[in-house]
């Protein structure tokens, strides 16, 4: 099959808790119902980013500051978005708006969104991660790659999202082998498009593939016009209750 590239990649990832994170929905005063529901008891959640506006925004907002403070209270992790814009962004205003993000939201660590995946971009990278636990010593680091970035960029993040893109990409798509020398939640896949009749397949390839933190939706980008992760997937409580029993392979 053309997701299994290495005996090893499969085999690490047998027994691995695999959990939800969840790239961010729309604002909690658009959807206050599906922010709610994420601090549900016994969801299975690693993480869930919170994206005021392109990042925190310029003002505290106080149906953000709630729908963090509640998630917080419910023992869920939350990522403040920074968006590196594949290394255009200036070092000073990422660090910015992580200050932000930390002053206003108390947020528990950053997924550095658009992050690039070069061998030549890694240094400005690993100073970016370095300068964020300086700021915050137990900050949990993502950085949004959305494919498989030079290998080294996995020393210096708790967590890579090796791929984020369609479900009929995803079908097809190979891990890289260098993956094979991590442990599954090192890694994470965002895939949308994803028909509720595939979902279990999609669970699979994720366990195959060495990925233990997963968000699915069958929400579409349709044809890139629209951000197919700002609503909830319509089999929500399917993919909470495969991933909290766990799905046979």
């Amino acid at each position: 099959m053309p997701h299994l590239t290495t005996t090893e990649a499969g085999a690490a990832s047998t027994g691995v808790r695999t959990a939800l994170g969840v790239p961010g929905f729309a604002h909690p005063l658009v959807a206050p119902a599906q922010w709610a529901e994420l601090a549900r008891p016994g969801t299975p959640l690693d993480w869930v980013v919170l994206n005021v506006s392109a990042g925190p925004g310029t003002r505290p907002d106080p149906h953000c500051l709630e729908a963090a403070g509640r998630l917080r209270g419910a023992g869920v992790r939350v990522l403040g978005q920074l968006d590196l814009t594949y290394g255009a962004r200036s070092f000073a205003d990422v660090l910015g708006d992580a200050h932000r993000h930390l002053d206003w939201y108390r947020v528990d660590g950053f997924l550095l969104d658009r992050c690039p995946g070069e061998r030549a971009a890694l240094p400005e990278v690993r100073r970016a991660a370095t300068t964020l636990r300086a700021i915050s010593d137990t900050a949990h680091i993502v950085f949004g790659h959305r494919r498989h970035p030079y290998p080294g960029y996995a020393e210096n993040a708790d967590q890579l999202v090796t791929f984020s893109g369609s479900w009929s990409d995803y079908r097809w798509s190979q891990v890289a082998e260098w993956t094979a020398d991590y442990p599954p939640d090192r890694f994470c896949h965002f895939v949308h498009s994803v028909p509720l009749g595939h979902l279990d397949e999609a669970l699979r390839i994720a366990r195959w593939q060495g990925a233990a933190t997963i968000y699915f939706t069958d929400r579409t980008d349709r044809g890139g016009r629209t951000d197919p992760w700002e609503t909830m997937p319509g089999y929500w409580d399917d993919i909470v209750s495969r991933i909290g029993t766990g799905v046979s392979e």
